[in-house]
């Protein structure tokens, strides 16, 4: 049995590991805060821009007359022999089962599509630590977000020959940490670059759908080719088990965080009445060239709304996780103690025993 100073050495370390859960908690809680202000204060431009893209599509000359084919090559769809993936996980880990349920789904995927030809964008340290030990990357990778950012790269240099079927063609680490429109934009536009060359037939985001606290999902979204404006293209969605709802709701509330979605019917209701409105609206440029202009920045849209949301998930997934930590630190600490008292009780009546047994054998 461990003496008692051990005892006490390890229920001070315990101690401070709980500080730290603690405190991790409370950063995490106040960033979700944040994180879901921001996603929802971009909600009105999404919605805007959605229902101006459906107004030009009654209005323009989408579709070719004489072969129903779409115009736009990014409504264009084509046999999926040539995949892109992006993957977005987190950069850092404590976070519960966070990024190994998304590296556990990307894997069913990536086996779900075998015999096809598969391009991985990875977003976040831990998927691309994951990532890079299964498959290697490709002879010339894409370069970091910051790197396109900086050198304004529409599309990074593709490499010249495919190493295996599923090779790492993109890395973008600590992104997720200061997430900007600029990053989105930038890997959109070199996805949009390699879609409209034709280097790949399809592109999926696999992330974690954040509404709420008890409104999250892990889904599989295809942003390209466009099947419908407005209409998310889930492919697979993973609802989080109802115990883990329940979990959720009751960490979010005693930390202050909203656990329902924000009710947004009022500007839901005022952008979807721009495109349904019988009115016909004078545009300073032609609606085709409108269209054709607005359609990259719908999909720029569509990956910025999906990295928010995954970095709200991820707060929220942190915030549950370390205040079990917490819970399961303050059990132990008393368990600890109580194991100190035992003891420390045993220690004395073990030195009570002998000096009674002193006392008895020098009285005869």
């Amino acid at each position: 049995m461990a003496n008692i100073l051990d005892i006490r050495r390890r229920i001070r370390s315990v101690i401070n590991t709980r500080q730290i859960t603690r405190a991790m908690k409370m950063i995490s809680a106040a960033r979700l805060r944040r994180a879901q202000d921001r996603a929802l204060s971009s909600r009105p431009y999404t919605q805007m821009l959605t229902q101006v893209l459906k107004s030009l599509l009654m209005r323009a000359d989408v579709y070719d007359p004489a072969t129903g084919e779409p115009r736009h090559p990014l409504l264009a769809s084509r046999v999926e022999n040539n995949l892109l993936v992006i993957v977005v996980t987190g950069d850092k880990g404590l976070a519960g089962a966070f990024n190994a349920n998304i590296l556990k789904a990307a894997l069913r995927f990536i086996a779900a599509k075998s015999g096809k030809n598969i391009d991985l964008e990875v977003v976040g340290r831990k998927g691309r630590d994951f990532l890079r030990r299964r498959f290697s990357p490709a002879p010339v990778l894409q370069p970091s977000i910051e790197q396109a950012v900086e050198e304004r790269l529409a599309a990074a240099p593709r490499a010249e020959s495919r190493s295996a079927p599923v090779q790492i063609v993109g890395e973008h680490t600590g992104m997720l940490t200061r997430l900007n429109y600029s990053h989105a934009q930038a890997l959109a536009e070199s996805v949009i670059e390699r879609y409209v060359r034709g280097d790949i037939d399809a592109v999926y985001v696999l992330y974690n759908e954040f509404k709420s606290v008890v409104a999250q999902r892990l889904v599989v979204e295809q942003v390209l080719p466009i099947a419908q404006i407005g209409a998310p293209g889930i492919r697979h969605a993973e609802e989080m088990a109802q115990e883990e709802k329940f979990r959720a709701a009751e960490v979010a509330a005693a930390a202050g965080v909203p656990v329902h979605e924000a009710d947004t019917r009022q500007i839901d209701e005022r952008a979807a009445a721009f495109a349904a409105a019988p009115v016909d609206y004078i545009y300073e440029q032609s609606p085709e060239e409108l269209f054709n202009d607005l359609l990259p920045r719908y999909v720029t849209v569509q990956v910025f709304r999906a990295l928010q949301e995954s970095v709200a998930a991820e707060h929220a997934a942190r915030m549950t996780a370390m205040d079990s930590a917490t819970n399961n630190a303050s059990e132990m600490i008393d368990a600890l103690t109580l194991t100190m008292n035992r003891v420390r009780q045993a220690k004395i009546t073990k030195e009570i025993i002998e000096i009674v047994s002193g006392a008895a054998a020098l009285s005869h």
